[in-house]
């Protein structure tokens, strides 16, 4: 049985939630615990409610969780929107010194209001009431203060050593309060014994590593919540190993750059979200047509248009498959975890390139801005595959003029690709139709040939599996969904199965091409699949249908008001479709 527990901070946007939240999520990775975190918080730089969750596990863990052991609260907001996850007998702790905090119903919750404003005043500073937060924090799981030293000396070390000294005076005063003036302790779940190396970060840090290890050397992009932090996190990295982040000055512009530099042999990729992918569509028909190789990574936000810019959603599915003019081929790729993200963002440059389709990579802000402890990643695992690019002797053997960088004649459609400045390798890339040197032409025959060369590229598409089958083999119920959300319905899987329920668990880790010869197999004794999705218009669901004979098949649960999903929610869908009593 896993053992976890839920803390959470939150108060008004400007407090230094994120920085309280990243300092204890940290100290507890390094002390052993498997953690995953997840930050909710709104468009604005100061004012409105945000909070950092961190579930603390003694095993891998993949969702956030439904519950709180301890809610630290710098204000009552955070106690009315908050209660509801409150564990029978945890604690919350409020700042006494800002304000009386009021219980919004009488379930069994210890309310302790502590001075935390002025305790952090007595160690040198008010700003300091975070780290006296977690020192509380830290008493009531009965965690050793000591070991958070490391950390805070990494996070204050550049401002001087009084400062680390002051903010572990402040964490330490805390401690010693509430073992003084309470009685309440919690346990954290049991130290893994033999824990090996692991790594603490986001998907979209390891979306970054991801094409770093893919060979990638250039990233063009616009800042734009959630996929800014790729950018950020590229622009550490990549100089290092002799690349390079152009700052675009739209997302249109940062599209083409990265086309023209793969067209001249560059390996890159630009990064983006909803708003930004929309802008780019014209561009994805550019990389079609012109069969230049392209990765766009799109973390999925709450839309339409500006929508909820920091809230997850799955809604740019449709756009990710049919998105752009014309008929294009395209590879979408969906992946389901912070590991996925790196070793399929690192992959994706290999198929740009093996098919010379533009490649996209699908997250969320779920997965992407969510920091957890994952297994290593081996870097052995990541190959690098360039497809058929001609090198200088096979093209000094070609007659001059004679190269046919669109050459119809292809089993596969893929016709073997020339970079600018090599002998006998001149050709025209442009987005009108052309013949095999890439003229303009506009007659029927070679407009034909010219679309039926680019169908047949996926037409025989050889991959590793895009979906994943768990569970039962013969279960008559199936769970079914896409990316982020495999974490929580693993664990709905395993619920269910607690509860004498036997289910499968279906997951897409590609959607383009779509893999349906694998979903007719998974699904075939299934009576009833509930297809989990967070978006309105069942865009999965609809996909299934288009390509599989299954609508009888399938039901929906959808989720749109831009949280994650719970796992009580998706099992009380299950008790409606089912009429089962699976919660307790």
């Amino acid at each position: 049985m896993m053992r976890d527990f839920g803390w959470k901070v939150g108060g008004k946007q400007g407090e230094g939630i994120d920085s309280t939240g990243d300092i204890f999520a940290i100290a507890l990775h390094r002390m052993g615990y498997y953690t995953f975190t997840y930050r909710h918080f709104m468009s604005l730089i100061k004012g409105g409610h945000t909070n950092y969750k961190i579930r603390i596990a003694d095993q891998l863990v993949r969702h956030h969780g439904d519950s709180v052991s301890v809610l630290v609260a710098f204000d009552q907001t955070t106690v009315d929107v908050n209660w509801h996850e409150m564990v029978d007998g945890g604690v919350v702790i409020s700042d006494s010194t800002a304000f009386t905090a009021k219980a919004p119903d009488d379930r069994n919750v210890h309310l302790y209001g502590v001075p935390l404003t002025d305790i952090a005043k007595s160690a040198g500073n008010s700003i300091m009431k975070n780290m006296v937060a977690i020192g509380v924090s830290a008493a009531i799981a009965q965690l050793d203060a000591e070991e958070f030293t490391p950390v805070v000396a990494e996070k204050f070390g550049r401002k001087g050593q009084s400062v680390v000294d002051s903010n572990m005076d402040a964490l330490r005063a805390g401690y010693r309060y509430y073992l003084e003036h309470h009685d309440v302790f919690l346990s954290a779940p049991a130290r893994p014994e033999a824990r090996g190396e692991h790594l603490y970060l986001s998907g979209n840090q390891a979306t970054g590593f991801g094409a770093l290890a893919g060979g990638c050397r250039l990233l063009a992009a616009y800042p734009i919540t959630p996929a800014t932090e790729i950018m950020y996190w590229v622009i550490s990295q990549f100089p290092k190993h002799g690349g390079l982040v152009l700052q675009a000055e739209d997302e249109i512009a940062a599209v083409n750059m990265a086309i023209g530099a793969n067209f001249a042999g560059v390996r890159a990729m630009t990064s983006t979200s909803g708003p930004g992918f929309s802008l780019m569509m014209e561009a994805l028909g550019l990389a079609g047509i012109s069969e230049t190789p392209l990765v766009i990574v799109d973390v999925q936000r709450s839309g339409p248009s500006t929508g909820l810019p920091t809230k997850t959603e799955q809604s740019d599915l449709n756009e990710a498959v049919h998105g752009t003019h014309g008929d294009i081929e395209r590879i979408v790729l969906t992946p389901r975890t912070v590991e996925e993200c790196f070793y399929y963002t690192a992959e994706a440059f290999n198929l740009a390139e093996k098919y010379q389709v533009p490649v996209i990579v699908l997250t969320d802000l779920y997965t992407g801005m969510s920091s957890q402890s994952v297994d290593d990643l081996p870097l052995d695992r990541v190959k690098i595959d360039r497809g058929k690019l001609l090198t200088d002797d096979e093209l000094a053997k070609l007659a001059r003029f004679s190269y046919q960088r669109y050459d119809t004649a292809t089993d596969d459609g893929v016709s073997p690709r020339a970079l600018p400045g090599q002998r006998n390798a001149r050709y025209v890339a442009l987005g009108n139709e052309h013949n095999g040197i890439g003229m303009e032409v506009e007659d029927q025959p070679t407009r034909l040939a010219q679309v039926e060369k680019r169908h047949k590229k996926l037409a025989n598409f050889r991959h590793e599996s895009g979906l994943t089958v768990d569970g039962h083999e013969d279960a008559e119920f199936a769970l079914v969904g896409f990316g982020s959300t495999w974490g929580v319905l693993e664990e709905a899987r395993e619920a269910l199965e607690a509860h004498g329920l036997m289910a499968k668990h279906i997951h897409f880790s590609r959607v383009a091409p779509f893999p349906a010869a694998e979903l007719a197999e998974a699904l075939v004794g299934v009576q009833t699949a509930l297809v989990v999705e967070l978006n309105s218009t069942s865009q999965l669901a609809e996909l299934m249908k288009k390509h599989v004979n299954c609508h009888r098949q399938l039901v929906s649960c959808l989720k749109y008001d831009g949280d994650p999903l719970t796992l009580r929610e998706i099992l009380t869908r299950v008790q409606e479709v089912q009429s089962v009593e699976v919660l307790n």
